[in-house]
């Protein structure tokens, strides 16, 4: 009798030393899980500025290099500025922005972006409006490190 009454104190003894274990390692395992956040976010820092030191900027030339033409470029530039925009409108930015542009080469160089995937076309009651697809928001979200 005595033992099973020693056997059941030592058992309530060992559970107490495991919760007080326990406790006492619960900052230490926050305080290792902040560290290894502040890593992911130091190493995310490097990668940025990894790429303003070989580039000079993070530019569309590196998120998305099969976009070779200039004016698709500035394209893609003026509906990350303002998305939702019709092709007047970019037709009229891209004048301002360039000196140039023919509404007729821009809705062509829209219909091209659309293709690729590149650009998400919205057809409203009187017109299209274009935005930025999620894939390049996505390719733009890896380069900078802010993807999960």
């Amino acid at each position: 009798m005595d033992r099973d009454r020693r056997i059941e104190e030592l058992s309530e003894r060992i559970a107490s030393l495991e919760a007080a274990m326990s406790q006492i390692a619960r900052p230490y395992a926050e305080l290792a899980e902040q560290l290894a956040q502040m890593q992911a976010m130091v190493g995310k820092y490097f990668h940025l500025l990894d790429l303003y030191q070989r580039h000079g900027m993070i530019s569309i030339e590196i998120v998305l290099p099969q976009v070779k033409d200039p004016m698709s470029r500035e394209i893609i530039r003026i509906l990350m500025d303002r998305p939702g925009m019709n092709i007047s409108q970019v037709t009229e930015e891209l004048r301002a922005r360039t000196g140039s542009s023919s509404r007729r080469i821009v809705r062509g160089r829209l219909e091209n972006l659309v293709k690729a995937g590149l650009l998400v076309e919205s057809r409203g009651r009187r017109e299209k409006t274009f935005r930025i697809s999620e894939d390049v928001i996505k390719k733009w979200s890896d380069v900078l490190g802010l993807s999960k």
